[in-house]
């Protein structure tokens, strides 16, 4: 039995898309005809999901196919959940993956060997713990937490995005705001002064040669900004320059923690899944060192590989590779001491967390009234520049 994908028109000349099980291409076009339908395109959903395959599914869309696929996979067969996910998914990329997926199940493959055949739609980590749930015989557990997982990183994602919204929108204001005054406000009121023939105050001068300034060259302006902004990023896929930059971002007072922090509770939730799971510390460690974004803290999690591998533990391996916070250290050492490691990393990842939440929550706080302040003191230089002249004549005038 296979699947296929199709497009086919009904009665009415409508569109309509989705999957058909048949052991042939005759057989669902068959099937496809008994249903009213004329199909137009037909073809196994494994070709299908191969043009698409490529990218990554979203973080959200892979934390909700994974809540499905655990909540189904406890009371269904793996081939019903499979092709009961793909069937309703809204998400035509979703649906092409998830259809191939099935279809290969299907065929005998296992669910980890299916989805390695899905290009870069699962991560390694991801399919390496659903191997581990299909070897141990606990794939719905584990399907549970690594659903937990996700749901948990989509939300830290979601809480920090989500948080920056509105200073982001203050910022675009602020910029939309002193450009108006400066292309629009101010050079209409230097007419008016230079009709009068007076020699201005030293800060109108100078507010009237920034606005002259963005007038005449603020194209060029944007012009220079474009071109080194593609070439910075030409630059970042140079892995020196690369490794240079994220160390300069980790060195940085706020956000330099805030990085750390982020790596250290992802690698150390991880870490406590696989361990609960069954899956190898080495192993899960060397995949997780490849997904890490930056590539100090991706250097410093392979030299734990390897210092794990030449016989040291965990805990004095975090402390060899210099960029994990103390509290992490203590607890793995605890965890390790107490042969109750996977649970007190768990713990660790908590607390890091909730440290993110709170660093984050009172660097915002302060964000906002200085974007405010400094908009303020802008536009406040602005108007007194426009003010000076005009007391200046009035004084004359009196005078």
């Amino acid at each position: 039995m296979s699947v296929f994908e199709y497009s086919a028109l009904d009665g009415r000349g409508r569109t309509r898309t989705g999957t058909v099980a048949a052991a042939s291409a005759r057989e669902a076009r068959a099937l496809l005809e008994q249903r009213q339908l004329v199909p137009v395109r037909l073809e196994p959903a494994r070709q299908a999901a191969a043009r698409a395959a490529g990218g990554r599914f979203p973080a959200r869309d892979l934390a909700l196919l994974t809540r499905q696929l655990a909540t189904l996979a406890a009371s269904a067969p793996l081939e019903e959940a499979l092709r009961t996910i793909g069937s309703q998914s809204d998400r035509r990329g979703v649906r092409r993956v998830v259809m191939a997926t099935h279809a290969q199940v299907l065929e005998g493959y296992r669910l980890a060997d299916a989805m390695a055949q899905q290009g870069n739609a699962f991560p390694p980590l991801y399919r390496a713990m659903v191997a581990a749930g299909e070897s141990s015989g606990a794939l719905p557990q584990i399907l549970e937490r690594l659903a937990e997982l996700l749901e948990r990183q989509q939300q830290l994602r979601a809480r920090l995005a989500g948080a920056l919204v509105y200073p982001a929108a203050l910022a675009f204001t602020a910029v939309l705001v002193v450009a108006a005054l400066m292309g629009f406000v101010v050079p209409k009121v230097v007419e008016q002064f230079e009709s009068m023939g007076r020699a201005l105050p030293w800060l109108t001068r100078a507010v009237i040669a920034v606005s002259d300034a963005i007038a005449q060259w603020g194209w060029l302006g944007l012009a220079l900004l474009a071109v080194a902004g593609v070439a910075f990023l030409r630059l970042l896929r140079r892995e020196d320059f690369r490794m240079r930059f994220d160390g300069l971002l980790l060195r940085l007072p706020l956000l330099g923690r805030v990085l750390r922090d982020l790596h250290a509770a992802r690698m150390a939730r991880t870490l406590a899944i696989m361990l609960e799971s069954g899956l190898p510390l080495l192993e899960g460690l060397s995949i997780t060192a490849r997904t890490v974004g930056n590539r100090v803290l991706r250097a410093a999690t392979a030299t734990m590989v390897t210092a794990i591998d030449e016989g040291s533990s965990l805990s004095s391996a975090m402390r060899r590779a210099g960029v994990f916070p103390p509290t992490l250290l203590y607890m793995a050492g605890s965890g390790e001491g107490s042969g109750r490691l996977a649970p007190m990393l768990g713990r660790a990842a908590d607390y890091l967390e909730r440290e993110i939440d709170t660093v984050s929550a009172a660097a915002l706080s302060l964000l906002e009234p200085a974007i405010i302040v400094a908009l303020g003191g802008v536009v406040a230089l602005i108007v007194l520049s426009i003010l000076l002249p005009i007391l200046q004549f009035n004084s004359l005038a009196l005078g």
